[in-house]
């Protein structure tokens, strides 16, 4: 069944671009998404160490949840009995669910995939739970996010090819059930397409093409960020990229460092997701417009000076060196919350920047500037 691409509704507004990078708008049933867009990611309905209003204040203007753990705990019909995802947590803004495959695939060690779907055990209990791509997209319906991703096989690198090809071509076939399956979700909501195929530049193209073919709002690159260096990740989606409808929004799924951000914006991307910036807070590391910058390190244990001076987030203005670096050794809970605001406050500022820069016809030059900051490095020990 040929299921074309301008049967969907387009919520996507293409604002200015600047070589390839784009900025842009995406106008979701709970609010304006301004792209490049970096989500945070509140797996199971929660930003780890942070409340969601410090989150907004922030800069976010989406944030993703995780199907496969939700469903799992509290469970999909229990959050929509309670309203759906954005009241059940208080966020009540723009919200990406993941489709859940990526989590069975990696965190599962039983697990059996069949053209009908996935059979696992869930690590909460071990109960045998079945995840088909109309269940998945039935499990995101009761959660109400905004945006819906399709149901995939996410294959780690290397892999051979022949697993690589059968993997994108299930996907594909998921796809089609998928975009079915979602018929019914109201106006406004929408649904992406996830491309699939390794580090093979020709399965990234049929694969693309494919989904093009059957159409959906927005296309998101999966499959990478898995494992490969950055040179292959990068290479991909100069492959896949142009491939893509230049009209729809275009998401980089688990990515990733802020170096990954700004090469992939400059390659035409528009959404990230990734667990690092609360992950490494809670860790003792922090991003700055120096680089990563390791409280747990001697050489902070007497700074008086705070982690960037110019900072727009007041955190990172306020608190002594040698206050984070003591909380960070003590392990008190409050250095992993300051350090994960300030992480995803950093995240923010530096899309906040990527998109001036683009609306401004700027982005090559604040593309040089913010590589030559991170080079320079942090500031000198007192």
């Amino acid at each position: 069944m040929n299921l074309a691409n301008n049967d969907l509704p387009n919520h996507f507004e293409l604002l200015a671009t600047d070589g390839a990078a784009r900025t842009g708008r995406l106008t979701t049933p709970h609010g304006v998404v301004r792209t490049p867009a970096f989500m945070p990611v509140g797996t199971a309905g929660a930003m780890k160490g942070m409340h969601w209003r410090e989150v907004r204040d922030a800069g976010a203007d989406i944030v993703l949840g995780n199907t496969y753990h939700l469903m799992l705990r509290p469970g999909a019909e229990r959050i929509a009995a309670l309203g759906g995802l954005q009241t059940f947590t208080g966020w009540n803004g723009p919200m990406l669910t993941d489709s859940g495959g990526f989590q069975v695939m990696s965190l599962s060690d039983l697990r059996k995939v069949t053209e009908h779907a996935v059979t696992f055990r869930s690590h909460i209990d071990g109960a045998k739970v079945e995840l088909s791509p109309e269940r998945s997209i039935e499990v995101q319906r009761f959660l109400g996010s905004d945006i819906a991703m399709q149901m995939d096989e996410c294959v780690r690198l290397p892999a051979e090819r022949d697993d690589i090809d059968r993997a994108m071509q299930l996907s594909l076939r998921w796809a089609e059930r998928s975009k079915r399956a979602f018929e019914s979700a109201p106006e406004g909501y929408m649904l992406f397409g996830i491309v699939q195929g390794g580090d093979i530049p020709q399965l990234r193209h049929a694969s693309a093409e494919g989904l093009t073919a059957i159409g959906f709002h927005g296309y998101a690159i999966g499959g990478l960020a898995v494992g490969e260096p950055q040179a292959v990740m990068l290479a991909m989606i100069d492959e896949t990229a142009p491939a893509l409808p230049a009209d729809r929004p275009r998401y980089l799924m688990g990515v990733g460092t802020p170096d990954d951000i700004l090469e992939a914006v400059k390659r035409g991307i528009d959404m990230f997701d990734c667990v690092m910036p609360t992950r490494n807070g809670r860790h003792g590391v922090a991003f700055t417009r120096f680089g990563q910058v390791n409280l747990r390190n001697a050489r902070h244990a007497d700074d008086p000076r705070p982690l960037d001076e110019e900072s727009t987030w007041p955190s990172a203005r306020s608190y002594a060196r040698a206050y984070l670096h003591h909380l960070v050794k003590a392990g008190e809970t409050l250095g992993a919350m300051l350090l994960s605001e300030i992480n995803i406050a950093y995240y923010q500022f530096l899309m906040q920047g990527i998109r001036n820069a683009i609306a401004h016809g700027t982005f090559e030059e604040f593309y040089q500037r913010t590589r030559e900051d991170w080079a320079r490095g942090d500031i000198a020990p007192r």
